[in-house]
């Protein structure tokens, strides 16, 4: 049985749709702060089966206790945390106490009910402004703001835990941009508020919800001045789970792989690429460039072709039509209407 921490999010919840299609019976546990769970109940409906969820907070030991107890967890895909890279220059404290503090209650019980077998849900942020592209896990690692350090410190935590029992088996995946969904157009992406992702604010743009598009700096030494990300199919990467989980057994490690495509498209690219998916306008104005963005930022995949046997299968134009197809069946999100 997989305990998912976060189990109710964006990628959470894919991942749940990719387990159950691998065979892997697992509970979901959420405090649904940042998460819904209407989108637990329209997995339940794509897998055609119920979910076991408990919602709770991993900073509550007993919580957690309780579900180690309840069910016969052999191994955790920890989600659970919050997100956002402005609100947690506005709010640290509450970002190092819930990402860092809640992975260490979830290690303890973990430990204390002889389960030491975790896939950790990280992120590129760790690179910091990498001094060069594609990004390989070796990279000099470094963060610049609040989010991206509690996903380095969780690594850091993780590794020394290994270091003190070598009897865990740990695997960091480092996300790119993840955008898409299910093509059933019954999950996908719902920020609260303010998206702080790209892809939201370009569909939330074509379904007119917002005026236009605020393209931040076109004076980057890219393909067209705007700024290059690697962006990866939320299905791919729920499936980077699933193999990380078929291997965690065998690895005697920490293992750290970078899950992207190895691609990078600039923000104008994914803008006509999405106009081409949705047949909508996406009105968009040029705006000064956000401190701490970067240039370019994309992966190097081949290591997690290598130790894992995954690599992403859908390009710009899937991720685009997916995105439409979510968006424009659920204008509000999960919300109803």
């Amino acid at each position: 049985m997989v305990l998912v921490t976060g189990g109710a999010g964006y990628i959470g919840s894919h991942t749940c749709i990719a387990l159950h299609e691998a065979g892997f019976d697992f509970v979901v546990f959420d405090n649904l702060s940042n998460a819904s769970q209407e989108s637990l109940f329209r997995v339940q409906k794509i897998i055609d089966r119920p979910i076991s969820f408990v919602q709770g907070d991993i900073r509550d030991k007993e919580a957690l206790r309780s579900v180690f107890t309840q069910y016969d967890i052999d191994a955790v895909i920890h989600f659970a945390g919050l997100k956002a890279v402005g609100e947690s220059v506005q709010q640290p404290l509450e970002y190092y106490d819930n990402n860092i503090n809640g992975t260490i209650v979830l290690c303890q019980v973990m430990q204390e009910f002889g389960c030491k077998n975790m896939v950790f849900s990280s992120s590129a942020t760790v690179y910091g402004d990498p001094h060069t592209t594609p990004i390989k896990e070796d990279f000099p690692l470094s963060a610049t703001n609040p989010y991206g350090r509690t996903k380095l410190f969780i690594e850091e935590i993780l590794r020394d835990i290994f270091v003190s029992d070598t009897s865990w088996n740990i695997v960091l995946l480092r996300y790119f941009n993840p955008v898409g969904a299910h093509k059933s157009g019954l999950i996908g992406e719902d920020p609260n508020g303010i998206p702080n992702n790209l892809m939201p604010f370009i569909a939330q743009t074509a379904v007119k919800k917002r005026d236009y598009l605020s393209v931040f700096g076109d004076d980057y030494d890219t393909v067209d001045g705007t700024g290059v990300r690697d962006y990866i199919h939320v299905v791919d990467l729920a499936f980077g789970h699933v193999k990380a989980l078929e291997k965690i057994s065998n690895i005697k490690e920490v293992l750290t792989v970078n899950l992207g495509t190895g691609k990078g498209y600039s923000v104008l690219e994914m803008v006509r690429a999405f106009e081409k998916a949705s047949g909508k306008d996406v009105p968009y104005q040029i705006a000064p460039r956000r401190s701490g963005d970067v240039a370019k930022c994309f992966a190097d995949p081949s290591y997690a072709f290598e130790t894992l046997g995954w690599s992403a299968q859908k390009g710009i134009q899937e991720m685009c039509e997916d995105s439409w197809r979510w968006q424009s069946q659920n204008p509000n999100g999960y919300a109803k209407d």
